[in-house]
This record gives C-alpha cells, sequence and structure tokens, in this order.
C-alpha cells in the first residue's frame, strides 16, 4: 500500500471517530495540543503525523490503538 493511500485511510477512519465522538477539529486539536488547521490536513489525507500524534489522537477519542485499526 502507498503512503496517500495510507494516510487516506487513516484521515477517513479519523474523521468518521472524531464525528462519532461529538468533538470539533479544534476541540480535538486543544485536547492533543495540535493546531486545528493540522487535524484538518490530516483528515484529509494531506500530512502525515508522527506517531506520538497519532497514539495522542486515537486515545483522546477513547480508542486504544487496537480497536482504532482493528480491521486494517
Amino acid at each position: 500500500m502507498d503512503e496517500k493511500k495510507i494516510l487516506d485511510i487513516f484521515g477517513q477512519r479519523l474523521k468518521l471517530a472524531r464525528d462519532k465522538s461529538g468533538l470539533t477539529q479544534a476541540e480535538l486539536a486543544e485536547k492533543v495540543d495540535l493546531s486545528p488547521n493540522f487535524i484538518g490536513m490530516i483528515e484529509r489525507g494531506e500530512r502525515n503525523t508522527k506517531f506520538t500524534n497519532v497514539f495522542k489522537i486515537v486515545y483522546a477519542l477513547g480508542y486504544t490503538l487496537e480497536t482504532f485499526f482493528e480491521d486494517l
């Protein structure tokens, strides 16, 4: 799988999880100390991010890494 496809899948999954949690991009960004603009770019598959940010985002949404990436 190429990098763009991975970023798109993660971004789509992130947006779905964020929507389910009832958080806005700004609220999630505040919880994980990132900018709302950066969260949006991740959701659109435009930016990559380091694993520590993935970890913080996933847990801030109430998931574990295992459940967030369960069916990949």
